[in-house]
């Protein structure tokens, strides 16, 4: 059950990762707090919520990070390519969307059911 923020809690999150860039004076300056106010008294106290709104970041960049890695094919000797496909693939495995291994197995020979054990009472 989601807890109920204040408004000045609700506009941080809304700012933090807009007008606030992700910088977190920043985006309380924004909100209205205080110069005085210490971050972590901020932070601290929307931990879960700083979380979720940073997983809902990057799954709205997931599609920017995908077309990255497919640019890449257009142009595969332009600079900067590589650190392009590191942080490609570091914001679409945390979206969960990661490259997936097929293993294949083979076996010769048959398999062989055991009843099972009876306990000797």
């Amino acid at each position: 059950m989601a807890r109920t923020l204040t408004e000045r809690q609700q506009t941080f999150l809304n700012v933090l990762f807009e007008e606030g860039a992700g910088d977190m004076r920043s985006a309380m300056r924004l909100a209205g707090y205080s110069d005085s106010t210490k971050i972590s008294e901020v932070t601290n106290s929307l931990k879960d919520e700083i979380v979720e709104h940073t997983q809902n970041f990057l799954s709205r960049n997931a599609p920017k990070a995908a077309l990255a890695m497919v640019g890449v094919i257009s142009d595969p000797t332009a600079l900067g390519n590589r650190d392009r496909l590191a942080a490609a693939n570091q914001i679409l495995d945390r979206t969960g969307l990661v490259k997936t291994e097929k293993v294949s197995v083979e076996a010769s020979g048959g398999i062989i059911l055991l009843p099972p054990k009876q306990n000797a009472e």
